[in-house]
């Protein structure tokens, strides 16, 4: 299924685990990890190239292990405890000089029980919803774009798997 450009679950199990194995198996992370691994993953400006071939032999794979993931209960667009937590520390790395020229798109997801149109709207809440609790800790209103997919993007083979139900958080290389 779809991966963003990083694997940091921002999950509601764990604080900030970095790989993908279950989350009550991981640590948590400070925001100078998650700092250093984006700043070490994405290309914030610093090199630039061109290549010169085709789609397949230019394309950039995302650094492995990071993915930025908060997940919801069903129907709710409610933050839970353990997401504010994590979020705070996302929140906190973001203030780091180093990522002060990145931008981040919200990505709201639903799994696939419901309306089409129902899953939507909910999407666009959760979304909403972490970027609003984003900007409440101090991350500027533009640096964040939030966006609803609905069932559209399924991060699980089986579109009815909780793990469905989740905001992800991408760097913009726009």
């Amino acid at each position: 299924m779809r991966r963003s450009l990083f694997a940091l679950p921002l999950a509601v199990a764990a604080a900030m685990p970095f790989t993908n194995t279950p989350a009550q198996a991981q640590a948590a992370y400070t925001a100078e990890q998650v700092v250093e691994f984006m700043v070490n993953s994405a290309n914030l400006g610093a090199t630039r190239a061109i290549c010169i071939g085709t789609a397949q032999e230019c394309a950039v794979e995302p650094p492995p292990g990071l993915d930025m993931m908060v997940n919801f209960p069903l129907d709710s667009a409610e933050l839970t405890g353990e997401a504010r937590q994590s979020l705070a520390v996302f929140a906190q790395a973001l203030q780091d000089e180093r990522l002060r020229i990145a931008s981040f798109v919200v990505e709201g997801h639903t799994d696939a029980i419901g309306a089409a149109t129902y899953n939507m709207t909910l999407s666009e809440r959760r979304a909403a919803s972490v970027k609003s609790y984003l900007i409440e800790l101090g991350v500027a209103q533009d640096r964040l774009t939030a966006l609803g997919l609905g069932q559209t993007a399924p991060r699980a083979d089986d579109p009815f798997d909780p793990e469905n139900r989740r905001v992800e958080l991408r760097i913009d290389l726009q």
